[in-house]
């Protein structure tokens, strides 16, 4: 069986703008203390460091499933992945997306995969998946959905 594994981790800018942080926390305690508004700004933005990295998801096919974040299904439930890319994934994650539909995506990453869900009894039609690596992942998820019918 095919094994995959992702992590979604957020590109350098989100780190950039991340960091205005610091001279905002700096602008606003400086009438205090300026060591202050120094100690302040670098734990806050070491803080949304670490909060940008903890919060990154992994994408997993193993084992005849597939884990996208907290999220786990059987590969047995799931119709054929599709890869989405430019302008064609934005009209997947905007104006052909489906309310109900089950999302990983992130704002950095610009490709994502569509996955039927073929469980009658599940609420959600598909899965929408950012992935940097859109191709392998849908590869991934279609060889186990073909080792998992028989």
């Amino acid at each position: 069986m095919p094994d995959y594994r992702e992590k979604l981790w957020p590109n350098a800018w989100a780190f950039i703008v991340t960091a205005l942080v610091i001279p905002a926390s700096i602008l606003v305690l400086v009438p205090i203390s300026l060591f202050a508004g120094i100690v302040t700004a670098a734990v806050l933005y070491g803080g949304c460091v670490l909060l940008l990295i903890l919060a990154a998801p992994v994408v997993r096919v193993q084992n005849g499933e597939l884990v996208a974040g907290p999220a786990t299904i059987s590969t047995r439930l799931l119709g054929e992945a599709t890869v989405f890319a430019k302008s064609e994934a934005t009209q997947e994650r905007g104006p052909r997306l489906d309310a109900r539909a089950w999302l990983l995506i992130r704002g950095w990453i610009d490709p994502v995969v569509r996955v039927p869900i073929v469980d009658a009894t599940d609420p959600a039609p598909y899965w929408i998946i950012s992935s940097r690596h859109p191709t392998e992942l849908a590869a991934a998820i279609n060889e186990s959905r073909t080792a998992n019918v028989g």
